[in-house]
């Protein structure tokens, strides 16, 4: 029998991933944002796991960070996100 599928803890984990992912590659919110073409708000709804991603935002994660859609439904690292700028960030 398969376990039923938690949507909230899912869009947690995923939200989770694609931060982790960011990180990797040393990008800020913003910077992200930036090049998905949407608001710092949005990236940080979608990382929290407040937002629901559509497909085509899914893609469009993938492709700007350069990883496959199901390594983002991998389980993450940590759950736990991190507080505060990311090493060597830049302030405006």
């Amino acid at each position: 029998m398969v376990k039923p599928i938690d949507p909230d803890r899912l869009l947690r984990d995923a939200g989770r991933r694609l931060a982790e992912f960011r990180e990797e590659r040393a990008l800020t919110q913003q910077e992200l944002a930036d090049k998905l073409g949407v608001s710092m708000r949005y990236v940080q709804s979608v990382e929290g796991g407040a937002e629901n991603l559509t497909l085509r935002s899914l893609a469009g994660y993938a492709s700007v960070l350069g990883v496959s859609i199901p390594e983002v439904f991998l389980p993450p690292v940590s759950r736990r996100p991190k507080v505060g700028r990311p090493r060597g960030a830049r302030t405006k």
